[in-house]
């Protein structure tokens, strides 16, 4: 063999061709997106509204100035939409400068939406345009309009707006969510820090996130570089549907740090149509407080692993306390769906059809049990905050054994708890010890222990007798109001 056969020859086992070598190489080539942006871009738009603010005399107490400039943010979950002015970027070395005042002029947001049909109307953010006097959407092609809200959901962070136009707009392709698999390649298209149709792409981290302020939407979690600026904007898979709406990141920075949430198109879609036909949006309800499952709660319950949900209080009249559903229960499946934590029934429960009947599987004192409700619309925040609680009657305490010290529920906790006459003990100090560290704190009212109710100290004292060594048992606690399971390992 001659030095040019043998070279060829390197070039080609080099390239994984010839001499019985397969290699797929179109495998280790990163995805074109050229196409997809060309031909979705003019579906994206600029949305940018003003409103007035207040004035600092209005606002703050006599003595107290404003601050001025931009405070450094806290870490934690963000909504991304933006404070502009005009974009700027600094000089290699060079610091941002302090942004304007929070007070005494006219507040300007920035964000992004998407056309979904041809005569004008927009999906965004419900925090894009929500206290907005003026909305005005910027389409790819430079031309502005002034854009009306038809709609704005707080709970799902959506809103519709709309802009009269004289000819047929681009729209986007609605694709599917649930057909998302993670770790596939998906692209944003929005305007960060007012950079108009800023491309940017990576992968689906995961699917079915829940956040705080969020528990109606099951989001999806990427690695897509979304900064303020890209809320409302879409969220697109290789083949050009939108699959998401970038709404949310996780930052300590105030800018992007590789934790991306975008709302699932098929409930954003579903929100819009309501929000067109009535201007509101309704959805299921069950009237249960429920918390999740924890290692040592699964064992108290009987469950082989943490799974279902918990239920930690029900509302009086709600259509769960009709049909039977009690504190203590775990919620193992909705309407044939298997609840694997706490997260995830609230999307089942909001997303379902009012007044059908659905079947609950639950877990009770060690038994799988079925259950029907009908599930009734959610009523307004108003009306949530001033309904009267249950908590029902399956919880654990601990004694002096236990390191707790009880006394009877004086009428004032009583009324302030909203507790019935012969029910619960308030704990008036904690010491090491397993309620200690199961979290029971001195003001908590324990009112039941291991699934039983308890009424007096004597009470707890049976329940913890009772109990067996070495166990795990549940114990029903009210705390500031709220009642909670706590998981109290036996000595």
């Amino acid at each position: 063999m001659g030095i040019a056969e043998r070279e060829s020859a390197r070039i080609a086992l080099a390239a994984g061709i010839g001499l019985g070598v397969s290699t797929p190489v179109a495998a280790l080539e990163l995805p074109d997106f050229t196409e997809l942006v060309r031909e979705n871009s003019a579906a994206v738009v600029n949305i940018s509204t003003r409103q007035e603010l207040p004035d600092p005399g209005e606002v703050l107490p006599e003595g107290i100035e404003p601050q001025r400039g931009t405070p450094p943010p806290a870490p934690g979950l963000r909504q991304v939409s933006t404070l502009p002015g005009q974009p700027s970027v600094p000089e290699p070395g060079e610091q941002p400068g302090p942004g304007p005042g929070p007070f005494g002029e006219d507040g300007q947001s920035l964000g992004s939406g998407f056309l979904i049909s041809e005569d004008g109307v927009i999906l965004t953010n419900h925090h894009v345009v929500t206290q907005a006097e003026e909305v005005i959407v910027r389409l790819a092609d430079g031309r502005e309009h002034d854009a009306e809200v038809i709609g704005s959901d707080e709970r799902t962070d959506l809103a519709v707006v709309e802009i009269d136009a004289d000819d047929d707009l681009p729209t986007v392709s609605v694709g599917s969510a649930d057909a998302l698999e993670v770790g596939e390649w998906v692209l944003a298209i929005g305007s960060p820090f007012g950079f108009d149709h800023s491309v940017t792409a990576g992968i689906v981290s995961a699917k079915g996130r829940s956040l705080p302020h969020g528990n109606y939407v099951p989001y999806i979690q990427t690695d897509v570089a979304i900064n303020p600026g890209n809320s409302g904007g879409p969220l697109f898979n290789l083949r050009g549907d939108v699959v998401g709406i970038n709404s949310q990141i996780y930052s300590r920075t105030g800018g992007f740090m590789g934790l991306s949430f975008a709302i699932p198109i098929e409930l954003a879609m579903d929100v819009a149509e309501q929000l067109q036909e009535t201007g509101e949006v309704q959805r299921g309800w069950l009237g249960v407080l429920i918390q999740d499952v924890t290692r040592d709660l699964a064992e108290g319950f009987g469950l082989e692993r943490p799974r279902g949900a918990l239920v930690s209080e029900l509302l009086d009249g709600s259509p769960a306390a009709e049909a039977g559903l009690e504190s203590g229960d775990v919620i193992l499946e909705f309407d044939g769906e298997v609840v694997e934590t706490s997260a995830a029934l609230p999307p089942m429960v909001g997303r379902t059809a009012i007044g059908r009947s659905i079947e609950l599987r639950i877990l009770r004192d060690g038994e799988e049990k079925r259950i029907e409700v009908e599930v009734a619309a959610l009523p307004e925040e108003d009306e949530l905050a001033a309904a009267p609680g249950s908590s029902g009657g399956a919880e654990d305490a601990a004694g002096s054994d236990l390191g707790l010290q009880v006394e009877p529920v004086d009428d004032a906790t009583r009324q302030e708890f909203d507790l019935e006459d012969e029910g619960g003990v308030l704990v008036t100090s904690v010491e090491d010890g397993p309620a200690a560290q199961a979290g029971v704190e001195p003001g908590d009212v324990l009112v039941s222990f291991d699934r039983e109710p308890v009424h007096t100290a004597e009470d707890l004292g049976d329940r913890v007798t009772a109990a067996e060594s070495g166990s795990t048992v549940p114990v029903l606690i009210i705390r500031d109001g709220h009642p909670s399971f706590l998981a109290v390992q036996m000595p």
